[in-house]
């Protein structure tokens, strides 16, 4: 088959339960992102992360240790901030796969993340990641392959990072989306290519 470079698998109910575990999890610790060289800040700040699941050995550690999908890592936890969000909560649960990291991702307006790859996480690897907008606008652009996604709030996206991707925020409000990193099982290998072919 073709290497897939993103694909919409589906609508996620429960919008207004979600903006409220939202503004609730924006008054949490965030933390500016780890790799300062692939992404220039805006006027407003620049790209920030709140974990909400983390490798099982770092449960108790420093956040920093908690924001990042480690590859090694065998078994994850929930943190106490998606324990206490539901509605969030009910959509990883969701998700008929084995899921790692999951962490809300910020880009503020006027940052960019430059274009990067993530090597290995693509669906073709055995790596998936997923982005499900909270809070978007019309002039956040994200990129993969050279080509536009057309990310809506609501929508769960698989994105194959492993390909040169970038994001654009020329909006006035911060992007802010849930990122799950999952392994690749028969059930979101076949979900991802008949979003595919729907396309």
């Amino acid at each position: 088959m073709d290497i897939c470079s993103f694909a919409l698998l589906a609508q996620v109910l429960n919008s207004l339960s979600l903006q409220q575990e939202l503004n609730a999890l924006l008054r949490q610790n965030w933390l500016p992102h780890v790799n300062q060289r692939d992404y220039r800040q805006g006027d407003l700040g620049g790209w920030d992360v709140l974990a909400l699941r983390c490798a099982a050995e770092y449960q108790a550690a420093h956040p920093i240790l908690q924001a990042f999908s480690i590859a090694t890592q065998e078994h994850w936890q929930d943190l106490p901030c998606l324990e206490s969000s539901p509605a969030l909560l009910s959509v990883i649960q969701s998700l008929a796969c084995p899921v790692k990291s999951v962490r809300l991702m910020r880009l503020h307006a006027g940052a960019e993340i430059k274009p990067h790859r993530d090597l290995g996480l693509s669906l073709e690897q055995g790596e998936a990641r997923l982005h499900l907008p909270l809070q978007t606008n019309e002039q956040l652009n994200f990129y993969v392959d050279e080509k536009r996604v057309p990310m809506r709030a609501g929508e769960l996206w698989y994105i194959n990072a492993d390909q040169v991707h970038w994001v654009e925020n020329k909006g006035q409000e911060a992007r802010i989306n849930l990122v799950i990193d999952c392994e690749v099982n028969t059930w979101l290998r076949e979900l991802v290519y008949a979003a595919k072919i729907k396309a």
